[in-house]
């Protein structure tokens, strides 16, 4: 998952403030949110004080993992960031972080949120989350983000990751309806992806990144954007053909459904820079709108 992050001033930041960047605040706060959603509907009905207890400490725990992937993110890609007009106002970018600095900061929050994971709530979360820190910080930015403009696709499973890792921590077991969860994110992650991607592709050919737009141009792209949208929708409709939701949550998918369909092929039968805009950024409410109507849902059925 990626969300835009406005730069702040030129002014240099606060120490305290620098190392906050590093941790992609809005897109930790998707990461965590889309995880106690998931939390929330592996518990039936209202949670009690043992399962609110176990969501706060595995929120915490998958928020300071999060962080230290997106951490490690900005170390490795600190050249690259420094060409980029969107991210050249990182710390590290910038110069005002070490990279010893920052590996020792990536290194602690993932240390702290592993053995709290491990610990408080169970070691396949804890497990599950590690692999997840792999697949972002090093299959994805390593290996994945220099060399194929399939990256956003394959590494997009590690962003796809929270909602199963909350179902987990509360179960402690991997069930088709936290895959169904995981499916739904994996899907929507190129689209929303590749909307940013087409407005900051002269970005990213400064930066020398393979992004679909880059390599593909921009009339593919679109075309993409479409096709990944319409397969999404299908998608949405797993926890309703599961049981874990009801109609007031399929009325809901398939509205948003409609509504982001509607945006990609109005995308892709003419582009302009304030389209994909507007496309990027409904492709986060459409994710955040899903995932509440899940919950509200969850607490609607019993009286219904």
């Amino acid at each position: 998952m990626s969300s835009t992050t406005l730069p702040p001033s030129a002014a240099p930041l606060t120490r305290w403030r620098q190392y906050t960047a590093l941790t992609k605040p809005r897109v930790i706060q998707l990461i965590v949110f889309c995880a106690l959603i998931g939390m929330l509907l592996a518990v039936p009905g209202v949670p009690g004080r043992h399962e609110l207890g176990l969501a706060l400490a595995a929120s915490v725990g998958i928020g300071l993992v999060a962080s230290a992937a997106a951490a490690f993110n900005c170390l490795i890609e600190q050249h690259i960031d420094a060409r980029m007009k969107r991210t050249a106002w990182r710390p590290t970018a910038r110069g005002d972080l070490s990279r010893g600095q920052a590996l020792l900061f990536s290194a602690g929050l993932g240390g702290a949120g592993m053995v709290l994971l491990h610990q408080a709530v169970n070691p396949l979360t804890a497990w599950l989350t590690l692999g997840t820190f792999v697949g972002y910080a090093v299959v994805y930015t390593v290996i994945l983000k220099p060399l194929t403009p399939q990256n956003i696709v394959i590494g997009g499973a590690s962003g796809a990751m929270p909602p199963l890792l909350g179902w987990t921590a509360m179960t402690g077991e991997v069930s088709p309806e936290a895959v169904g969860l995981f499916l739904i994110i994996f899907l929507w992650t190129p689209p929303h992806f590749w909307a940013l991607a087409l407005y900051r592709a002269e970005d990213y050919a400064r930066a020398g990144l393979p992004m679909l737009p880059v390599t593909h141009g921009s009339e593919f792209t679109r075309l993409q954007i479409l096709l990944y949208t319409i397969v999404l929708v299908p998608a949405t409709l797993l926890p309703f053909i599961q049981g874990l939701s009801g109609l007031p949550y399929l009325f809901a998918a398939l509205v948003l459904g409609a509504l982001f369909i509607a945006r990609a092929w109005k995308l892709w039968r003419g582009y302009s820079e304030l389209l994909a805009r507007k496309t990027f950024r409904f492709s986060i409410w459409h994710l955040s709108l899903l995932f509440g109507a899940l919950l509200i849902d969850h607490y609607l059925r019993p009286w219904l």
